[in-house]
């Protein structure tokens, strides 16, 4: 039986343990975050490393580290605990936080694979490399509050030992494309929300028939509004200026979505979907990974009950979003938005929410080989390098604190249904997943 073999029976029963603690930070009712964290850092000690809760003013975290000696290098490796909710409906197994073991090896139950399953993977890995005397120093990571937009992680980084700056940064939070094809994502996409806002009346709903034809409708004019932000039939942005600081793909980056094994088949199996705004495979994956996007998510305001009421209602807000690509500033694009609308309906208010930074790292250089060698030793597929069209906040925030090149390595496969009902992870995933971690722990020390 082989080292990995042997880790099998414990990685089971910590996945387990952290999965029947339902930590939604969304709501993080009774405690359960400070419950899982604790949990995680007794989970680090039992294998060898140091642990300690980090207080942040928001949700806590957990560094860990297994260190091998002085003068080693030192690579963080980032992962988030906190979960989604998980309603039932539509589950197969009748508690989502009661984790079921298939006999082919599938985990079900939600945070397998995000992110607590690719967490435990990176750990054991780490403590395969420190068994091996692998002369590294890893610092584990690990937050709470990534589903909610990573409110406290500057804070978290802010509260951390003082130390040498680490040489590399890993994360394991990304999503292959192809179930049988690794890929290595180098970049997300930003993110910036708001809100469009229309009141027309200061009383309450009005008579249709006694003011329809006369009283301004604030629902038809944010929609007609919304229509003129983007094509909802192509999604083309329509605001100017919004694609200027976009920055082009090269030739190399194309044949490295190429190579990624997607299919808009597979993509529409995965995510549910009836149809797609293309088929084309290039322009496809441009659209996902490196083109900005306009969404909207909901209108409310107006009557929302059983059937028809014939009343015009007194106001709307419109909830929109839109993914940003580099070179993007999220502060400029607002500003974009904000005199697009005030151009055409001045009545209506934009008002901020939240933005985030698009981010890039390298996709080349000594780090990004060692972790690209990593990952084929492990899978025996050389992986592509891909863009993800998610963001994740606490990259940003660790590229500006850190200063360390960050490689994105993660485990999970288009069919583990991250955030949907009967989310999943595997053996298969996470055995080769130690091999991967364990070596890319060994190749950075041989750098």
């Amino acid at each position: 039986m082989t080292q990995i073999e042997l880790l099998r029976e414990d990685y089971e029963d910590a996945l387990r343990g952290l999965v029947a603690i339902p930590s939604v930070s969304s709501s993080d009712e009774g405690g359960d975050c400070r419950r899982c964290a604790e949990a995680a850092a007794a989970l680090i000690r039992r294998f060898g490393g140091e642990a300690r809760i980090i207080e942040t003013g928001g949700l806590p975290g957990v560094h860990g580290r297994i260190r091998s000696g002085s003068g080693a290098p030192k690579v963080v490796i980032y992962n988030h605990l906190d979960v989604q909710p998980a309603p039932v409906e539509g589950w197969s197994i009748p508690d989502p936080f009661l984790m079921e073991i298939r006999d082919d090896g599938t985990y079900l139950g939600r945070g397998t694979t995000d992110d607590k399953g690719p967490a435990l993977a990176a750990l054991f890995g780490a403590v395969l490399a420190g068994r091996a005397g692998t002369p590294v120093d890893v610092e584990l990571i690990w937050e709470l509050e990534e589903e909610i937009g990573s409110p406290s992680f500057g804070p978290l980084l802010d509260a951390l030992p003082a130390g040498p700056r680490p040489d590399v940064v890993a994360v394991s939070d990304t999503i292959w494309v192809s179930t049988n094809k690794p890929a290595m994502p180098y970049g997300l996409r930003g993110v910036l929300t708001f809100y469009l806002r229309l009141e027309t009346s200061s009383g309450g709903p009005t008579h249709s028939g006694l003011t329809g034809g006369l009283a301004r409708n604030p629902f038809a004019e944010i929609a007609s509004l919304v229509s003129q932000c983007a094509d909802a039939r192509t999604g083309a942005i329509l605001i100017p200026g919004v694609y200027d600081d976009v920055r082009p793909l090269d030739d190399e980056e194309r044949e490295g979505f190429a190579a990624s094994g997607w299919s808009a088949e597979a993509f529409r199996t995965a995510h549910r979907l009836n149809s797609l705004r293309s088929d084309d495979p290039a322009d496809a994956m441009e659209r996902i990974w490196a083109r900005p996007t306009f969404e909207l998510h909901g209108i409310t305001g107006g009557y929302e009950g059983p059937g028809i009421m014939t009343a015009v209602p007194p106001r709307a807000e419109a909830k929109c979003s839109m993914r940003l690509v580099p070179d993007q500033k999220p502060e400029r694009i607002f500003e974009l938005v904000r005199t697009f609308v005030a151009q055409r309906n001045p009545d209506v208010e934009v008002v901020f929410d939240a933005k985030l930074e698009p981010f890039l790292g390298p996709r080349t250089g000594r780090y990004a080989e060692a972790a690209a060698a990593a990952v084929e030793s492990a899978f025996g597929v050389r992986p592509a390098f891909t863009r993800e069209g998610g963001s994740i906040g606490a990259v940003v925030t660790m590229q500006e604190k850190l200063g360390a090149p960050i490689v994105l390595m993660g485990l999970s496969l288009p069919e583990h249904n991250y955030h949907g009902v009967d989310e999943n992870f595997s053996w298969r995933q996470a055995s080769r997943g130690m091999v991967m971690f364990r070596g890319f722990l060994g190749r950075v020390a041989g750098l």
